[in-house]
């Protein structure tokens, strides 16, 4: 039997293949299985034994034959969600509406799995989905003009843009749970004390006037906002404006 591995792990592409199922057990009824102990309990409920006990009657020794170990399962199940978000094979006409379209379906897939933003930099993105999904995205950039290097940086800005929305987001949702801010009542009851504290500095009279009134757009405007002035900035770039992102000669 295969004994988990201490320190951090190889990457499960890296590994032999998993053997045949046994009854009920292969490595998709694992991911599968973890993926919903996380939808349900979050990252920080990810352990083998809890997934094995979701499984039925294994125990979390047996998952390590399919998964080789903790690292590997997380491998997995990045993969998987990622494999959820639909992209076309190639490029269309409109670059921007291809990459407002990838964002939108991604941040669709962070909502149902909110541990994905959390786990994605845990581990390099090495999973077959996920490398598709940026070979895309570079494809796009570069059939504008950008080098792969650039659009390498485009990508990246695009990605932390879209999970660090998302991770803020699922710990947003998870202190409104904890402290009852789900509730409308609550929630007005928690501003008007934050609005009566900035009241009290003197010091803050625009927040003070903002808590008293709240207004602007919903989280998904603000989003699709967000998204807007950052690909205006890389369209900048795209049209030969000054481009911070090509790396400069350093020295003589």
């Amino acid at each position: 039997m295969r004994k988990p591995i201490s320190g951090p792990a190889p990457l499960i592409w890296t590994q032999p293949p998993p053997p045949p199922r046994q009854r009920s057990l292969g490595r998709a009824e694992i991911v599968a299985a973890a993926v919903g102990l996380a939808d349900e309990a979050g990252a920080g409920a990810l352990t083998m034994k809890a997934v094995a006990a979701r499984l039925g009657p294994y125990s979390a020794m047996a998952l390590y034959r399919y998964v080789h170990s903790k690292d590997g399962l997380v491998d997995l199940m990045l993969d998987a969600a990622t494999a959820e978000i639909p992209r076309p094979v190639q490029p269309g006409p409109d670059w921007r509406a291809d990459l407002e379209e990838l964002a939108a379906q991604t941040r669709q897939m962070t909502r149902r799995h909110p541990w994905y933003a959390a786990l994605y930099h845990t581990r390099p993105p090495a999973g077959p989905h996920l490398m598709e999904r940026l070979e895309f995205m570079l494809a796009v950039l570069t059939a504008q003009g950008a080098s792969t290097a650039e659009a390498m940086t485009y990508a990246a800005m695009i990605d932390r843009y879209i999970l660090g929305s998302a991770l803020q987001d699922a710990e947003e949702a998870r202190m409104s749970r904890e402290h009852g801010l789900d509730d409308e009542a609550t929630l007005r009851s928690a501003m008007n004390a934050v609005h009566d504290l900035a009241a009290a500095t003197g010091r803050l009279p625009r927040l003070t006037g903002w808590l008293a009134h709240p207004a602007g757009p919903p989280p998904e405007e603000q989003f699709r906002l967000g998204l807007g002035f950052l690909l205006d900035g890389i369209a900048r770039c795209l049209t030969g404006a000054e481009n911070p992102a090509r790396s400069e000669k350093i020295g003589p």
